[in-house]
């Protein structure tokens, strides 16, 4: 007959872990002895070693008791059942762990390579996080509601990207973001960027659009995707 410490130390578990399995009724309480402790027996250090390794194999408690109580066949069955439900958390665990890897690579969670690829051009070239992050937001609308339209737009954007005209103008639209509306630059930027534009054909506006209303969306309905400054800039452009 030993005490609950020694027969904690012989399984290698807490006295508070011995209460718990009391109070589960997986593991029989003995009565007090005459001095007030709790004597337990050898079946009991036998009962609690199979709890301790039914539980150290992930058993949820509220089943030891019936893998305890069951027969081989049954025990064999349950086992089997729970280790394939930790197959499926397994493998859950790792796809959760890709996303995490990814993560990492920041952008291209949510974005093709192609778009990521991209983004990391724009912060070479220097535009700001703020346009960066306008463009990913885009770009995240666009490929999801028109893949087609998407490949062909981001395709001839980082071509655009090529032309050092382009990039200073790219560049100049994204500080005139912070500019007041009357700044006395917006109007001889508007009027580089239309003759920029005159002399460019673009493949993508020739092309329709399979979407149009998501378009738009990606286009105007991000917060930040406007300022008053750009407000006037496209006035000025369209005057």
């Amino acid at each position: 007959m030993i005490t609950i410490g020694r027969l904690a130390d012989f399984a290698g578990v807490t006295i508070k872990a011995i209460r718990h399995y009391h109070e589960r009724g997986l593991l029989a309480e003995p009565d007090r002895d005459s001095s007030g402790y709790r004597r337990y027996t050898a079946k009991d250090a036998i009962d609690l070693v199979k709890i301790r390794t039914l539980a150290d194999a992930g058993v949820p408690l509220a089943r030891v008791k019936d893998l305890l109580d069951g027969d081989a066949d049954a025990l064999a069955a349950a086992i089997a059942e729970i280790d394939r439900d930790l197959q499926d958390r397994i493998a859950q665990l790792r796809r959760t762990r890709d996303q995490l890897a990814q993560l990492r690579g920041g952008d291209r969670l949510f974005v093709s390579p192609e778009v990521a690829g991209f983004l990391d051009d724009l912060r070479e070239l220097g535009a700001s996080e703020r346009q960066i992050r306008l463009e990913r937001d885009g770009w995240i609308i666009m490929q999801t509601a028109s893949p087609e339209d998407a490949s062909v737009w981001i395709a001839e954007k980082r071509e655009l990207l090529t032309d050092p005209d382009f990039r200073a103008l790219y560049l100049e639209h994204d500080a005139a973001y912070d500019w007041p509306p009357d700044d006395p630059r917006l109007p001889a930027l508007a009027d580089r960027t239309r003759n920029w534009f005159t002399g460019h054909q673009s493949r993508s506006e020739s092309r329709p659009v399979q979407n149009p209303t998501i378009a738009r969306l990606a286009a105007r309905s991000q917060p930040g995707a406007t300022s008053p400054a750009w407000d006037r800039l496209a006035r000025l452009m369209n005057d």
